[in-house]
């Protein structure tokens, strides 16, 4: 069984990638300490990329302690929430890296959630075909899964995250004390990525989650301190075996196939990414369940865990009149897809995951008994 303590937070987590290594940092107080910066590319520029809820909160102190490093600090405040993440929001970045006279040595920050992190990653990855930037997540969300692992990207309307680039960040730094300031749907929302790679990766994970998860709700720093860094451990040995997702980094999707289908369904920014992954858990292990995977006790018990998490466990219906059939078509476009097969993520066993298709007629049912109130 996992053990929490305090040390959890001292050592920063390292991604195995060769020359583009980089360390996680996990600790309070890194957002405005100079010591988090040291050590990255020198430049003359650095330009902040967040947005109009985290700016008002954080803006000012990383660019206080950015301002000791880079004699120019620029920023750039994009609008909040998924319904975002688009090419017109991603050329707000370009409009200001171009007008404040950014060379290809400026590196780029990205300091919010999710969104602003893959987007300021595509950004940097595109902008003179390459510029460093530094994750400074701000959400639980981000902390644990998006920041880590050089996904970068937009959503199209067809399909998530299906524009993008592989990039690596020079470095990631997760200040747990921005999460005080965390809403609570978001809180939940970043659990539903925690508590993903119990299932995937470590069944004992699971365990503790569930021993640790009204401590988790209640935001106990010690136990998001463990929960962050086991988490990006489990992620960080996964992105250094298979960096481009060509087999084994699939299994990090658990439940995103389904959610994906369900954000893009419903209108991106109706329900948030965290909340589509946890209802999408639970369908992919009732799918798992209808293949022999894994026993119905083991459902119940992940769905329990999910509820319990604040994340919604009933599916949205997305088309009154063919509602398997809009999932289904949804799920053609997920990035596992091949060929318009369908590529889940399923539960072989606790702690354990594999990557397989499944008969349309098993996936309807799944879809049908999830979407019953």
């Amino acid at each position: 069984m996992h053990e929490t303590t305090r040390s959890a937070t001292q050592s920063p987590v390292e991604i195995h990638l060769g020359e583009r290594s980089y360390d996680i940092a996990i600790a309070g107080g890194l957002l405005g300490s100079p010591h988090s910066y040291a050590g990255l590319p020198h430049a003359k520029t650095a330009l902040i990329v967040t947005n109009e809820t985290v700016a008002p909160l954080y803006l000012q102190t990383l660019a206080d302690a950015l301002s000791r490093q880079y004699p120019v600090v620029g920023q750039v405040v994009l609008p909040d929430g998924e319904v975002y993440k688009t090419w017109a929001t991603l050329n707000l970045i370009f409009d200001a890296l171009l007008e404040q006279g950014c060379d290809r040595r400026t590196v780029l920050f990205a300091l919010g959630g999710g969104v602003v992190g893959d987007m300021t990653g595509f950004a940097a990855a595109s902008y003179m075909r390459g510029v460093p930037f530094v994750q400074v997540p701000t959400t639980l969300l981000a902390q644990v899964d998006s920041s880590v692992g050089g996904k970068t990207g937009i959503n199209h309307p067809l399909g998530k995250n299906m524009i993008g680039a592989f990039y690596q960040p020079q470095r990631v730094i997760c200040d747990l004390d921005t999460l005080k300031t965390l809403p609570e749907r978001e809180l939940s929302a970043g659990l539903a990525e925690v508590i993903k790679y119990g299932p995937i990766a470590d069944a004992a994970f699971l365990d503790w989650i569930e021993t640790n998860l009204d401590k988790l709700r209640a935001r106990d720093p010690v136990a998001l301190a463990f929960a962050i860094r086991r988490s990006c451990e489990i992620k960080a040995q996964v992105v250094g075996a298979d960096e481009r997702e060509a087999g084994l980094r699939a299994i990090l999707n658990f439940g995103h196939t389904f959610g994906h289908a369900i954000e893009a369904g419903m209108g991106y920014g109706q329900w948030l990414h965290g909340e589509a992954v946890g209802c999408g858990m639970v369908m992919a292990a009732r799918l798992s369940q209808r293949l022999g995977l894994i026993d119905a006790k083991y459902v119940d018990r992940l769905t329990r865990l999910i509820e319990r998490a604040g994340l919604p466990v009933v599916a949205p219906v997305l088309d009154a009149q063919d509602n398997a059939g809009r999932y289904l078509a949804l799920m053609r476009v997920d990035k596992k897809a091949e060929a318009g097969e369908i590529k889940f993520v399923l539960i072989d066993g606790s702690g354990q995951a594999v990557v397989r298709s499944a008969p349309d007629s098993l996936v309807t049912e799944v879809i049908q008994t999830s979407c019953r109130q």
